[in-house]
């Protein structure tokens, strides 16, 4: 178990003034070569909160952003927590029905929206007649940037308590509409307790802030930035090619990494400049196997893993100095077991799923907003069911072994869609896959590869599928390839393999190129 401090009762309100009062000449961040100082980020913040007060909102009304990434953001976040309106994360990449659903799922009292996002809202405005709109431009000069400019720069006069719901932050499954989970500011602050834990930042440490804000781990990097002295180096958009620039232009002391990021980083070009640069650690969830040593020789840098959800915290674990492509072991605040199907123990090196338990009063799972059904499914004898998989080894550390329900069966054998797509991704011409199960004439499921090549790439079905004959059993082998563009993905960048087309008319298929 990895020993955490005590989560405690201060807010991030609390955190935030403590640290405008105590070092307020700090950078909390840089942006495009400006520096935001702590100090002018907790007054910007008040002038948000009290002129949103003045607005007519209230305390625990719920607030919509669709932002880009830019300080603006930051200074809503943290003034829709100093308040205790409840935020409500839109994903700016979302389009239709898409967008529609997080308006009448969550129903906002506000929204908060860049405009150049008008023309893909006005469906959702022209249903929402009641619900307050603020527009931002980097101008400042819409309506968003009157509420920044409220003339009362102090701090606002209610506020919230730990428990108090602050945002409802969508779930990232992969199938399925996203559910809103309950978070408070007590569970917002110990994520962001365990970003430290695991990136063993310290006062001093530089990150850089490519997050989107409307997703999870984002939003706890803030928080993180705010309970230590850590510098923020944000931009726009994650970039593969501009990336290691970025980190040594700003002297980056430690990088985040989710889903694909590090495959992605991989896979360009070798440079005499791989090295050079200050970075003393990579730390996030969901490093490929394969990929850890590979990347930490080649960029000199100390892995650290974890694992985590939306329903609880952004970390329940963490390796810091165990095996390689462990996810580690559970932080203090939590109690975590590798089960079978009947909530019973496995043995060592058995495959099983992964449950929790909160050690400490407030960290439980909450909840799904208006939606009891779907909360009491997701706990059984006061146990958050993960519905994700892993093995233990006799030390205690776990090994990521995917999601349950993205297991398949084929001629009578489980066959485990990760442990398929972790070997083709090896393959140098391949960006990204997904495996998929489609029906079978002999029942069961037939195997369906999508596959995204990189740029600048070309690879044959047929070439795929031999050199998969050689690293893969022949069960686990696909049946079908498809080449895609683009994936469609959650904000965390895990393929959403509901949207993925089960069709095979028109797709390659192995059997009948054998004919």
């Amino acid at each position: 178990m990895i020993e955490m401090a005590p989560v405690g009762e201060s807010t991030i309100r609390d955190v935030l003034e403590r640290r405008a009062a105590e070092s307020p000449a700090d950078v909390y961040c840089t942006f495009r070569g400006r520096n935001l100082t702590v100090g002018d980020l907790n007054a910007m913040v008040n002038r948000a909160a009290n002129g949103l007060l003045a607005a007519g909102l209230r305390p625990g009304d719920r607030v919509a952003l669709m932002l880009p990434s830019h300080p603006d953001h930051i200074v809503a976040v943290l003034a829709l927590a100093k308040v205790g309106f409840v935020r409500v994360p839109v994903n700016t990449s979302l389009i239709g029905a898409a967008l529609a659903y997080p308006f009448e799922r969550f129903t906002p009292h506000a929204l908060i929206a860049d405009e150049s996002y008008r023309s893909v809202l006005e469906p959702v405005l022209s249903r929402t007649p009641d619900m307050q709109v603020f527009w931002w431009n980097e101008g400042a000069t819409a309506s968003y940037g009157a509420i920044t400019g409220h003339a009362n720069a102090q701090a606002p006069s209610v506020q919230p308590a730990a428990d108090d719901i602050l945002a409802l932050t969508p779930s990232s499954g992969t199938t399925g509409p996203p559910k809103g989970v309950l978070k408070s500011d007590r569970t917002l602050r110990a994520g962001a307790m365990g970003v430290l834990r695991v990136s063993g930042a310290t006062a001093g440490s530089v990150f850089v802030l490519w997050e989107s804000l409307h997703h999870g781990a984002g939003v706890a990097v803030l928080i993180a930035a705010l309970l230590e002295r850590i510098k923020l180096v944000m931009v726009e958009k994650f970039s593969a090619s501009s990336f290691w620039d970025q980190v040594r232009d700003h002297g980056v002391t430690h990088i985040h990494y989710l889903g694909g990021v590090l495959p992605i980083l991989l896979k360009q070009p070798e440079s005499a400049a791989d090295r050079r640069h200050l970075v003393k650690t990579a730390w996030g969830g969901g490093c490929p196997p394969e990929v850890w040593e590979p990347f930490s020789r080649r960029f000199g840098v100390e892995m650290h893993e974890g694992y985590g959800m939306s329903e609880l915290t952004t970390f329940v674990t963490a390796n810091i100095g165990g095996p390689a492509a462990s996810i580690g072991k559970s932080l203090s605040f939590f109690d975590i077991r590798v089960v079978d199907d009947d909530l019973r123990d496995v043995p060592a090196g058995t495959p099983g799923e992964i449950v929790v338990r909160n050690r400490v009063p407030g960290l439980q799972f909450l909840g799904y907003y208006g939606d009891q059904e779907a909360t009491r499914a997701a706990v059984r004898d006061g146990w958050f069911c993960t519905g994700d998989l892993a093995r233990s080894d006799s030390n205690g550390w776990l090994f990521f072994g995917g999601r349950k329900k993205d297991s398949l069966r084929r001629r009578g054998i489980n066959i485990s869609a990760w442990e398929v797509e972790r070997v083709i991704a090896g393959h140098e011409a391949i960006e990204e896959c997904a495996l998929v199960g489609v029906p079978s004439e002999l029942g069961e499921d037939e195997l369906k590869l999508f596959v995204r090549l990189r740029a600048g790439s070309a690879l044959a079905p047929r070439e795929l599928i031999d050199w998969s004959r050689v690293r893969l059993p022949h069960f686990q082998v696909p049946r079908f390839v498809e080449f895609i563009e683009e994936f469609p993905k959650t904000p965390t960048q895990r393929i959403r393999k509901g949207e993925l087309s089960r069709s095979t008319r028109d797709v390659w298929d192995a059997e009948t190129a054998a004919r």
